[in-house]
């Protein structure tokens, strides 16, 4: 692959677009993001690092904070990404979970990979864009939660299911207008040979107050009933997310996962999942990153239904963790000793300005730091020199595109020029703002990088 000439936009070369192919190894398109080449498009890396593979310069290990990376540079941990990964992974099997974590949160196929590799039954995503690049990058079962009624859309999921029998594609319904919608969008694949496979549905149920699915079992049966009418496609079982009542507490949240298990009873008991096959599962889906020891709980005590029960947990955020929101809601506080998560993302950048005695400005702002859910939080301080203390009376109050305004307490010191460790807070929020994401050892090696597609 030629690295690219920033003085001759129009020579550009972009990286051949990946296929799925669902393996492993040599073949597995992720793998290929190593062959990228590294350009102006990636903020914080090293500038005379242009013109490398993404392999290549993971190859040289360079240090980071004398390796040449600019700041602001956000960075990943090695270590609390890989203690994450296995966490969550053995708390879903160790409670008789399925797990496909919410994609949306890193949009990073390696991740993807990664959290396949320990046991994720598929991928959850939002919206259709997000679906392709999971096929893209061969994740065979998507759980795409969210009700589509995007005709183009929809007619590419109707072709990817065609050119890939092993494909799983399911989707949110919650109205019989969305219902109406998809079978007609859909119904022009049916005239193909071979005839196409139905496209898996699952009733999604809401909360008053709450955001989308339905308010009540009687909406619920009426949707059941329009999809059973709609030739393109197939009930399989009933989700939601519990993360949208109103007000939640483990008793609201246990009582609406009592209420989707009990919906999932009584369409099972109406026949409405006659069209799965004896040995086929009926889907019971929920779980965000702040409830899933009760999603367990509850789903544990799933009754016996006609056919087996898929019994699927959609966490996201749990693969970075935080320094904030969910450091504060993650269920590892309620139940310890059933596993623990790690903060594994830092955001270094560096003092700019001291133009007051208890004022100072990083250089890294709302461009590259989550701030909807909790402002950054200082908590290391890295001199010129190379000594690094904690970030006692250094506080992030306000940030602007490209500055942090920072105040000091009496006492604190920060000089122009001192690297400042940032922890963040939602990282759904993170990830978006950065296509290539430095993975750094404890010692501050960079071995790998981590690509997103948002």
């Amino acid at each position: 692959m030629a690295a690219e000439h920033p003085e001759h936009p129009e020579h550009l070369q972009r990286p051949e677009s990946p296929r799925h192919t669902g393996g492993p190894g040599h073949a597995d398109p992720a793998a290929r993001l190593a062959d990228e080449v590294v350009d102006h498009r990636f903020k914080g890396l090293p500038p005379d690092a242009a013109g490398l593979t993404v392999g290549e310069l993971a190859a040289e290990r360079r240090p980071l904070f004398t390796g040449g990376f600019t700041t602001p540079v956000l960075t990943l941990a090695a270590g609390a990404l890989e203690h994450n990964l296995r966490q969550l992974g053995a708390y879903a099997a160790r409670h008789g979970l399925a797990f496909a974590p919410h994609g949306k949160t890193s949009m990073s196929p390696q991740l993807f990979r990664r959290q396949l590799d320990h046991g994720a039954w598929g991928i959850t995503v939002a919206v259709p864009s997000q679906v392709r690049v999971c096929r893209a990058f061969g994740v065979r079962r998507v759980f795409l939660a969210n009700e589509v009624v995007d005709a183009a859309a929809l007619r590419w999921i109707a072709a990817e299911l065609a050119a890939d029998p092993e494909a799983v594609i399911v989707c949110y319904v919650d109205s019989v207008r969305g219902v109406e919608l998809m079978d007609a969008a859909l119904a022009p694949a049916r005239g193909a040979s071979p005839a196409p496979r139905p496209l898996d549905v699952v009733v999604e149920l809401g909360v008053p107050g709450g955001r989308t699915g339905v308010r009540t079992a009687g909406e619920a049966a009426r949707v059941a009933q329009a999809v059973a009418e709609a030739p393109s496609l197939r009930l399989a079982g009933v989700a939601g997310y519990e993360g949208e009542v109103p007000d939640a507490d483990a008793g609201r949240v246990r009582a609406w996962l009592e209420d989707l298990v009990a919906l999932a009873a009584d369409l099972d008991a109406a026949g409405r999942f006659a069209a799965l096959g004896p040995e086929e599962e009926i889907v019971v889906s929920a779980g965000g990153s702040a409830w899933f020891d009760v999603v367990a709980e509850v789903f544990g005590r799933v009754p016996e239904l006609s056919r087996p029960v898929l019994r699927l947990l959609r966490s996201g955020a749990y693969v970075s963790h935080d320094d904030g929101h969910y450091h504060r809601t993650t269920p590892f506080n309620r139940v310890p000793g059933q596993g623990s998560l790690l903060p594994a993302f830092r955001l270094w950048a560096q003092v700019v300005s001291r133009p007051e005695p208890h004022l100072a400005f990083l250089n890294a702002g709302k461009r590259d730091a989550s701030y909807d859910l909790d402002l950054p939080q200082p908590v290391a301080v890295r001199t010129a020199g190379g000594a690094e203390r904690a970030a006692d009376g250094v506080e992030v109050v306000k940030l602007a595109d490209q500055h942090a305004f920072v105040r000091l307490a009496p006492g604190a010191e920060l000089e122009v020029g001192d690297w400042v460790a940032l922890g963040l807070s939602h990282p759904c929020t993170v990830f978006d703002r950065w296509q290539l994401i430095p993975v750094a050892e404890a010692d501050g090696t960079v071995t790998d990088f981590v690509r997103t597609f948002f």
